[in-house]
């Protein structure tokens, strides 16, 4: 099977299985260039970004037609290429994006209700 098969492949089971991928400059494009994605930027010593994992990883089970994503600022050469396009001021951020373009930007920690109003909203999901 080809490499971008594979991708596709992969792309869509993660969808469907509402996990969270691990987002970096090499699927960053992709990643973001689906009809709703959602990803957190943040750095291993924020305690905040530790907070907002398990609520992350509970939303992404109630939403499994958006991709949710978390980007590991702290690695070294992973996110260069996402620091260049995005100035962060803040850790935990999470960007919303639909086909490609940010539709929208929230700073810190947001509670579970929060992130999940803010992404049907953001993607005009119906409950």
């Amino acid at each position: 099977m080809n490499r971008l098969l594979r991708s596709v492949i992969f792309d869509r089971e993660a969808v469907m299985s509402g996990i969270v991928e691990d987002v970096s400059d090499d699927n960053y494009e992709g990643f973001t260039g689906a009809s709703a994605a959602v990803v957190v930027y943040g750095i291993a010593t924020c305690e905040p970004c530790k907070a907002y994992d398990p609520v992350l990883a509970d939303i992404a089970q109630q939403y499994s037609n958006v991709r949710f994503g978390k980007a590991k600022m702290h690695v070294p050469g992973r996110c260069r290429a996402i620091k260049k396009l995005h100035q962060f001021e803040t850790y935990p951020t999470t960007h919303f994006f639909s086909n490609g373009t940010l539709v929208l930007t929230k700073e810190g920690k947001l509670e579970p209700a929060e992130l999940a109003s803010l992404i049907r909203e953001s993607f005009s999901i119906q409950t």
